[in-house]
């Protein structure tokens, strides 16, 4: 979640387009597969020594939250990218952040580049037999699929994140990935993306 709300949002979805020349026909236009799409989010991170009516939690320095993108960056770390109120809600990996300041109030301003990331199963058609000397391949780990969970009446976060994780903390980290605002008002009959503990953690 931003301390700040974007003033704005674009997303976008599309095909590749190959153009070939065939003769006697000239040029045909082949539609292929799904694009990844980039995305740019343009963000404040306000300075701790203004107060903005505008911002919301979690408020800490700045810097910090710059500190949490990169490591997010180095470690490769596959987020979801969440317009609430709206269908948008993909996973992305972010690749790049432009930041700095302005004005001298201590406010960070940033650009955040990101692209839609596409899960990738490997599946074997035969299992074939390693003899000799020669190196046998390991085993593609599968991805992490986030399961999902309607809410019931009475049901909250904290007692969610017991059912699922055995840690009940991570209630505020759960409502983040899901974007919730506040993490102590869910509603009846949403559902709740509930993903690997260590993705949770890594938040």
């Amino acid at each position: 979640m931003l301390p700040v709300t974007p003033p704005d949002f674009t997303n976008s979805s599309g095909i590749r387009v190959e153009t070939i020349n065939i003769h006697t026909l000239g040029d045909v236009i082949i539609g292929g597969y799904g694009t990844l799409a980039d995305k740019k989010i343009q963000c404040m991170f306000p300075s701790l020594r203004r107060q903005y009516p505008f911002a919301v939690a979690p408020v800490m320095d700045p810097y910090e939250h710059i500190a949490r993108i990169e490591r997010w960056i180095e470690s490769r770390t596959v987020l979801r990218y969440i317009v609430t109120e709206t269908p948008v809600n993909v996973p992305v990996l972010i690749y790049d952040i432009d930041y700095g300041e302005r004005d001298g109030s201590g406010d960070v301003y940033a650009t955040i580049s990101q692209k839609r990331y596409k899960y990738v199963a490997v599946e074997r058609t035969q299992k074939q037999e390693w003899t000799g000397n020669a190196q046998r391949p390991e085993e593609a780990a599968p991805q992490p699929v986030a399961q999902t969970y309607v809410i019931v009446r009475g049901d909250t976060l904290w007692a969610i994140c017991r059912k699922f994780y055995g840690e009940p903390t991570l209630c505020y980290a759960l409502a983040q990935y899901n974007g919730i605002k506040n993490a102590n008002l869910i509603y009846t009959g949403n559902t709740l993306y509930i993903p690997d503990k260590a993705l949770l953690k890594g938040a």
